[in-house]
């Protein structure tokens, strides 16, 4: 199985050899974080934008997700994104392509779980698109906004610092395996960590912060091969403290979608043992060496998440 160096990576990096890239356009940040980054000359935040897929058969199935839960999940992966970035929601979009199995009472339903998070985080929608298709999709746009040159990167760790994750992690993918309980509710209904995002950013400075979509043993191989480092993290740290009750360690290392949030401080900054009730754990230090190598109580941690390309060409 190929892992380091992963098809996706692969593809990422082929894509970015060929971005146009124009000076003056305000850009100034892009792939390779959780947003991209828009600088309006003289304004006194940056724009943060993201736009993530959700697919039928990839990342719900009707058989299993009510159209409200697919709806909340839709806006919630883009917000996860502004929250790593220690931003505030601003607006969304959101296109929709609807399949013929899905009549006016489910999209009915899809908005309701769509609006009902919009409203929580009060983030208006303010537009997007319709289309009809085989299969059930819809890309959200979100953009935030965060005082300028003070976005949360995965590109600023440094050699010496503490890595800590929020949460419990592994819950998402036991409830997928279970599909009961807490689990399956926590799988169903992820929580932005919009407010976590901020407190790292203003009260802890961060010096380096991504959300966990895909599994912790890939986005922090994807963390530390932006930040140039290795890192060194301990399952004692992880198992059972940081873990979703009920979840084995691999799941809490290699279950994506949890939507927490990974983050490092130096080493002297005091990390409260949670935040507002989430628990705060730190999992290890940043370290000297190949960039993106992780190890797990001294040997190699394969970054095992979630991948949409592994084994394409």
């Amino acid at each position: 199985m190929r892992v380091i160096g992963s098809s996706e990576e692969n593809l990422l990096k082929r894509i970015i050899r060929k971005v146009l890239t124009l000076k003056k356009t305000g850009v100034t940040g892009g792939i390779g974080d959780d947003c991209a980054i828009f600088r309006q000359r003289g304004a006194a935040e940056d724009l943060l934008f993201t736009t993530d897929l959700l697919l039928e058969d990839v990342h719900f199935r009707r058989e299993t997700h009510s159209a409200q839960d697919i709806g909340y999940k839709a806006l919630a992966r883009g917000l996860s994104d502004v929250a790593a970035m220690g931003g505030d929601p601003r607006f969304c979009l959101l296109s929709l392509a609807v399949p013929r199995w899905a009549d006016r009472a489910w999209v009915d339903r899809f908005y309701n779980g769509f609006l009902r998070l919009a409203r929580k985080v009060a983030i208006p929608l303010a537009g997007g698109d319709l289309a009809r298709t085989d299969r059930l999709a819809c890309d959200v746009t979100v953009c935030g906004a965060v005082p300028r040159g003070q976005s949360l990167l995965r590109s600023g760790a440094r050699v010496g610092d503490a890595i800590y994750v929020s949460g419990l992690l592994g819950g998402s993918k036991l409830g997928l395996d279970c599909k009961k309980g807490r689990a399956w509710k926590r799988h169903l209904r992820p929580e932005p960590r919009l407010e976590l995002g901020r407190f790292l950013r203003k009260k802890l400075r961060a010096t380096a912060a991504m959300d966990l979509s895909d599994g912790l043993s890939l986005d922090l191989h994807r963390l530390c091969a932006a930040s140039g480092v290795s890192a060194e993290i301990l399952a004692s740290q992880l198992f059972p403290g940081a873990t979703f009750p009920g979840a084995t360690l691999d799941q809490a290392l290699h279950g994506g979608e949890d939507y927490e949030l990974l983050f490092t401080v130096p080493a002297k900054t005091a990390v409260p043992g949670d935040f507002k009730n989430l628990p705060l754990t730190r999992i290890g230090t940043v370290t000297r060496g190949r960039a993106g190598r992780a190890l797990l109580d001294g040997a190699p941690l394969a970054p095992l998440g979630f991948d949409h390309f592994r084994n394409t060409p």
